[in-house]
């Protein structure tokens, strides 16, 4: 009896159909790179998504904003994506990639140039709001540049103090807060000339878009058209301002910026704009890739002269 029960058993499992085991992509998710370099690599974002068809990738790439990677290829604990396109003067731009042990490291390359990358998962920075703030303490005195440190050569810096406003009086380098923060509340009061392309970077991370001018094609800040994904007050490239705001008859826009975590709000002349939205990873620009980590504030001063700050407060967490 014994005998014939185990063999109508081993008749039924072997009968069974055999379902094949779903293997986990190791690369989903989102990972930050710091990577040490020539000025072709620095602090770089890279997210991947689980679609029906195949996995979604997008890329932030050092400078502009992020997209998506077309030309990806995934065998197993190996992913090799085209980062960048050749074109008629450059080759392309090749990221070579192994996962292992929760971190991804491999190669750039670029013709015949390589340069090791190795990436972290990007913190998930879900925290409560604090439940106080502190007051608002000025991080522009209205007299001289204590606080402020230029970002590059000095020599090239055009920050300066004029009747009590921090002025970039032309194009030179950008300029960072010497104090390094995690959540905060932050004020600040800009006046634009037309068709001006700037940024205030939070945590020197994520950039929220200052610039002027009509939404077109070309790119602000020398003559051109704002494109869409440089509009004001949008986080470049990966967040949109939920409501338009005309610029106000005196030519001075007011911002306060509310960032826990990585959850932002933006209110642009008293108008909510961006409403508790996560940043999803670095913005072009970005000083590094620590996500986890306190960082300055900084504003660009590459791209325009004559962009004029006044009024620059911050609040913090009351523990």
């Amino acid at each position: 009896m014994r005998s014939l029960v185990s063999t109508l058993l081993l008749a039924l499992v072997l009968l069974t159909p055999c379902r094949p085991q779903t293997k986990t992509n190791p690369f989903l998710g989102r990972w930050d790179f710091n990577v040490t370099a020539t000025n072709d690599v620095g602090a770089n974002w890279l997210g991947v998504y689980e679609k029906e068809a195949r996995p979604e990738v997008w890329f932030q790439p050092v400078g502009g904003h992020v997209a998506p990677v077309e030309d990806v290829r995934i065998d197993g604990s190996h992913m090799t994506l085209v980062v960048s396109p050749a074109t008629a003067k450059t080759p392309a731009t090749i990221w070579e990639l192994e996962a292992a042990g929760g971190k991804i490291t491999g190669v750039q390359k670029r013709g015949e140039k390589t340069v090791s990358l190795a990436g972290v998962r990007a913190p998930d920075l879900k925290r409560p709001a604090p439940a106080a703030w502190s007051n608002p303490e000025p991080l522009f005195n209205g007299r001289n540049l204590d606080g402020w440190e230029p970002i590059g050569s000095p020599a090239n810096n055009h920050w300066a103090v004029r009747e009590g406003l921090l002025v970039n009086e032309e194009h030179g380098v950008n300029i960072k807060t010497t104090r390094r923060f995690d959540d905060f509340r932050l004020h600040f009061e800009v006046s634009c000339p037309e068709r001006a392309n700037s940024g205030f970077y939070l945590r020197g991370r994520y950039e929220v878009q200052v610039s002027t001018g009509p939404e077109g094609a070309r790119a602000g800040g020398r003559g051109g058209n704002v494109p869409p994904n440089r509009s004001m007050a949008r986080c470049m490239g990966v967040l949109r301002p939920a409501r338009k705001c005309p610029r106000p008859a005196d030519g001075w826009d007011i911002f306060d910026i509310t960032l826990v975590g990585r959850t932002v709000t933006i209110i642009r002349n008293g108008v909510k704009t961006i409403d508790a939205r996560d940043i999803e990873g670095i913005t072009g620009g970005a000083l590094d890739a620590s996500e986890g980590e306190p960082g300055p504030f900084y504003i660009q001063g590459d791209h325009t002269g004559g962009i004029r700050f006044r009024n620059i407060t911050v609040a913090v967490p009351v523990t």
